[in-house]
């Protein structure tokens, strides 16, 4: 395989966003993979006991799924009577449409986590998502209707992860690119619309983890950035490994790398930390130098996304933390307000959702320190845990738990 046809400007058009109309989040971390929404005109404080809830949807199920949101529809996943289903709900009041089965249900690996784990991809009039034990499907989104399905394991070789399959699928261009892991290669890229293979990283076979990939471009060359317990790496849409840094995580790495120009930010917990790593090019030859290594942040599943020149999470140590990307400099760290969870960004303010309690929390994205401005309690917050990503599209706060999904209004009035 050639690098030259995979060759790209910088002024080429490659945006996942430019495809999403406003107020659409049609797929894992929103537009861009980078857990930032483009909206705004939304609640820069929340009243006491926080914005209106709208309406409560129940009925979906066991699981840790976020929602993609397009158009009129919601899409997620969840366990219901010993199988795992995708989920097409109406957005104007959360009900129901239709609800296909896609493949097992269960909780892979100790500590019965049930349920499946990524989040769908929507595509035109296709979705795409992956089951905890492997199954990956595309469906219509109009009725729910198989188009094609695969499996991680069978068809790719893959070895299943302790707790499960977990990545949210990329569409890019007129492939859909995952992670199997395994001997046979770690990524593989199908075509989306029949499911066959085109390409299989067979120089490159770390065991999959828990990261989904993100599509960036890096020293002008557009290419696929993932994150193992053993390795960074970019690989080219043709298949080729552009460049691998060996990092080695503990336990489960789960983190989304965050990239930036030239420079890749990842991030994983059990005292793992954070290391920025700079990529250069001379040529066809891709080099990747690791910039530091520290442990201001060490996230284990919350995310941790940027915003302007900052780093924001959860570190398990330090609690919620600003972090300077560039030098991984702690700006500051605040332990003791909301609980460890997970976040999303829209319209200057940070959401903050604490994984054991039900808070909900509404901060300033600013290096300057913790502001709070709003915070609330969600009804029935989930057993065993809370973990889905709040989602901010369309001016609503969409927060998945378990079987209900909720739906708030944060528009400014």
């Amino acid at each position: 395989m050639q690098l030259r046809p995979m060759m790209l400007c910088v002024s080429a058009v490659m945006l996942i966003s430019t495809l999403c109309p406003a107020g659409d989040w049609s797929q894992w971390r929103g537009p861009d993979r980078d857990g930032l929404s483009p909206e705004t005109g939304l609640l820069q404080q929340w009243p006491a006991g926080g914005p209106a809830l709208l309406w409560k949807a129940t009925g979906l199920g066991e699981g840790f799924s976020s929602v993609a949101v397009v158009g009129d529809r919601i899409f997620t996943t969840g366990d219901k009577n010993r199988t795992c289903y995708v989920y097409g709900l109406n957005r104007a009041d959360g009900k129901v449409l239709w609800s296909t089965a896609i493949g097992r249900a269960g909780a892979p690996g100790w500590g019965n986590f049930a349920g499946p784990r990524g989040t769908p991809t929507v595509d035109g009039d296709l979705l795409y998502v992956m089951g905890q034990y492997g199954e990956l499907v595309c469906l219509r989104t109009g009725d729910g209707a198989k188009v094609w399905e695969k499996h991680m394991v069978k068809d790719f070789g893959g070895k299943l992860p302790e707790w499960g399959y977990s990545e949210s699928v990329l569409v890019d261009g007129d492939q859909v690119v995952c992670t199997p892991g395994g001997s046979k290669g770690a990524i593989v890229a199908l075509d989306k619309r029949t499911g066959n293979l085109l390409w299989q990283t067979g120089d490159f076979k770390d065991p999959a983890h828990y990261s989904s990939l993100v599509c960036a471009e890096i020293t002008g060359m557009k290419q696929y950035v993932q994150l193992t317990a053993e390795s960074v790496v970019g690989v080219a849409p043709n298949g080729v490994v552009l460049w691998r840094a060996e990092r080695r995580g503990r336990t489960a790495v789960v983190p989304t790398p965050i990239v930036k120009d030239n420079h890749v930010y990842v991030t994983s917990g059990y005292g793992v930390g954070s290391n920025l790593f700079e990529v250069s090019r001379a040529g066809a030859a891709f080099q990747a130098r690791q910039a530091y290594a520290e442990r201001s942040m060490a996230n284990h599943h919350g995310g941790a996304l940027r915003v302007g020149e900052y780093i924001y999470g959860y570190c398990d140590a330090r609690g919620w933390v600003c972090q300077e990307m560039a030098t991984g400099e702690l700006k500051w760290a605040e332990k003791q307000q909301i609980g460890k969870g997970s976040l999303t960004y829209a319209d200057g303010r940070l959401y903050l959702r604490a994984e054991d309690n039900g808070v909900v929390g509404l901060i300033e994205a600013t290096p300057d320190g913790y502001k709070e401005t709003g915070r609330f309690v969600q009804p029935d917050f989930g057993k065993p845990k809370t973990w889905p990503h709040p989602v901010v599209a369309g001016k609503k706060l969409y927060l998945r738990d378990q079987d209900q999904l909720l739906c708030y209004d944060v528009q400014a009035r």
